[in-house]
């Protein structure tokens, strides 16, 4: 088809083309996305709000999909990145320490025999035992930093002991056919009116009551079904710090590596190859790609003397890392600053650090801490509640424990105090009726039942 243009202002049609490209160009320009906003270098964020029903932000994350894949990338970096590393093995230290001592004790006010706490304590000793409490401990903290989330199942024996078993977070997922279901996002199902109210999990398809799992979750807020991992916030902080690591290492490997240069001025190509090969002191030719290699040992001492013309650089004399070591600890002060902790305690580099006035009871990480041993108290003592549950269930405990019998559960200490001070404010404690000889001898990380055997056994003589 031909279309004739007619031009009765005598403007020829390529000037018009020219003009309408210039107006297109000026309108692109001009051009502003509304959602530039909500772009960042790794995709486009989502509108701030929260999805329907599946208690999970929509800031956050979205899917499950996309959790599993943001869970994926802290879990990569728990196995290779030696800063995260670091920063996980010390907040199990911190926290588990050389673990957490539990105490029956029969409750205040209560008639009950002091055989019954001693049943309790007997029967939690056991499954201290059997379930490596310790260990167990110390992966609750790593999971639940690492995948933002822990998911406990219990099991109980003929005898009512109660079996702990971990259950992988990408495990709990919702089934095809409930997928439509608001109240069962995540894979977890809720009460229609109430999200924080559990009714149960999915677990590989299979539903199981919420009484028979635990689920810890970290960083997010309660109506929120999943945890979000401890280093979400700073993962790309974690990789430009390995990656500016490497990259500073392998500048100065080569920088290092080369001797000297020498700079032959007004030779040519060929010439400069021809001194080379007459002052090499071995060649070396390789088979696969034909290239000589030349090879020149200086001895300790060596005195070269340059001819006219011919300059020798030494590159390692400029080797000056401190600028990258500069931006090096700025991105590991950074991720030290998301784990509340001082900057020696995450990098390892105590240089500029007051260890003395960092681990005081006032200090910000140790106030951190502590809340992190609280919440871990509360959530251990409902894993307790079960254990004494289905031992009462199983008829191994009497029922009577439950009302009669409570647990004391003791940290270890985290502030760097003199211990002959602890000591007397213990002591004070103790005259005063404030404190017991049992709490009194977990502070000093003794068993005191063992401890009062061991008196006696020396009293006697045997």
């Amino acid at each position: 088809m031909n279309t004739t243009t007619h031009n009765s202002g005598g403007i020829g049609q390529a000037s018009l083309d020219t003009r309408l490209l210039e107006m297109f160009d000026a309108l692109w320009d001009d051009l502003v996305d509304p959602r530039e906003a909500y772009f960042d270098s790794e995709g486009w964020w989502s509108p701030v709000g929260a999805l329907p029903g599946t208690g999970l932000p929509a800031a956050g994350m979205p899917s499950e999909q996309s959790l599993g894949e943001l869970r994926a990338q802290c879990r990569m970096l728990a196995a290779t990145n030696e800063f995260a590393i670091n920063g996980h093995e010390n907040r199990i230290s911190y926290i588990v320490g050389p673990g957490h001592s539990y105490q029956a004790a029969i409750c205040k006010g209560s008639a009950a025999n002091q055989e019954l706490a001693l049943q309790v304590q007997v029967w939690l000793d056991r499954f201290q035992r059997d379930n490596h409490w310790h260990q167990r401990q110390q992966e609750i903290v790593r999971r639940l930093d690492r995948d933002g989330e822990v998911f406990l199942r219990f099991f109980a024996d003929h005898d009512g002991m109660t079996r702990v078993r971990f259950i992988e977070p990408e495990q709990v997922a919702t089934p095809g056919d409930a997928t439509r279901d608001p109240a069962s996002s995540f894979g977890i199902h809720t009460d229609d009116e109430d999200v924080e109210h559990v009714l149960g999990y999915y677990v590989d398809g299979e539903y199981i009551r919420a009484e028979e799992i635990q689920h810890r979750r970290a960083h997010v807020d309660f109506n929120v079904k999943r945890g979000l991992p401890l280093f979400a916030p700073v993962r790309k902080n974690l990789r430009r710090a390995e990656r500016l690591l490497r990259n500073m290492s392998v500048v100065s490997e080569i920088q290092s590596a080369i001797a000297l240069i020498r700079k032959h001025r007004g030779a040519n190509r060929s010439g400069v190859e021809q001194f080379v090969a007459t002052n090499a002191d071995a060649s070396v030719t390789s088979s696969t790609t034909g290239r000589t290699r030349h090879f020149s040992q200086y001895g300790p001492g060596t005195i070269l003397d340059a001819p006219a013309g011919m300059e020798y650089d030494f590159p390692a004399r400029g080797l000056d890392a401190s600028n990258f070591v500069t931006v090096l600890k700025a991105e590991l002060r950074a991720i030290a600053a998301r784990l509340v902790m001082p900057e020696f305690m995450f990098t390892s580099d105590a240089s500029n650090a007051n260890f003395a006035s960092t681990l005081v009871a006032e200090g910000p990480a140790m106030k951190m801490f502590e809340r992190l041993q609280r919440s871990m108290i509360e959530q251990d003592r409902d894993v307790i509640r079960h254990v004494i549950e289905n031992a009462v269930a199983a008829g191994t405990l009497p029922a009577e424990v439950t009302d009669r019998v409570h647990i004391q559960v003791v940290p270890p200490t985290l502030n760097t105090r003199d211990p002959l001070q602890q000591a007397k404010v213990d002591r004070i404690a103790y005259d005063h009726g404030i404190l017991s000889a049992q709490t009194w001898s977990q502070h000093l990380g003794l068993d005191y039942d063992q401890e009062q055997k061991n008196r006696e056994r020396h009293n006697t003589g045997d």
